[in-house]
């Protein structure tokens, strides 16, 4: 089949819409019903260490005032707390709760889930393929939202 350039994009434009979408099921059937595709980019950027909201805005790509917004919903709903920033007394850092990482280890199940989903449509060998493909191409950086 030949690849032809804007199919071979919506393709995996949609691919990625399923696997959020997935993600996103998997983790409602896992009690997180409070968490939208938003938060996952969050919690992606803070599960590798705490961050302030401004670090937060630059990697979502959003305002400062969105991206605390952002973090005091998830505060409230427990997912994340504030503390001190050790380097800048001005500063707070948002960190990762107990729940935080327990929605983040259900988020990657999920993810998983779709994978192996797509595994039984293409078989093993297809998805590695897929895989190699995918980690030869991505440019290692941030995860983020194509707002």
């Amino acid at each position: 089949m030949p690849t032809n350039g804007p199919a071979l994009a919506a393709g995996i434009l949609q691919l990625s819409a399923q696997l959020v979408d997935g993600i996103q099921q998997g983790l409602r059937d896992r009690g997180f019903h409070d968490v939208r595709p938003v938060h996952g980019y969050a919690f992606a950027r803070l599960s590798g260490a705490p961050a302030t909201a401004s670090d937060l805005a630059a990697h979502l790509g959003v305002t400062k005032q969105a991206a605390a917004q952002l973090a005091d919903h998830l505060v409230t709903r427990g997912y994340l707390r504030r503390e001190p920033d050790p380097t800048d007394r001005r500063a707070r850092l948002l960190v990762l709760t107990e729940r935080g990482r327990a929605c983040t280890a259900a988020a990657d199940a999920a993810a998983d889930d779709v994978v192996r989903g797509w595994g039984g449509r293409l078989g093993a060998g297809e998805v590695d393929r897929l895989a190699a493909a995918v980690h030869a191409l991505a440019v290692p950086g941030r995860l983020r939202p194509a707002w």
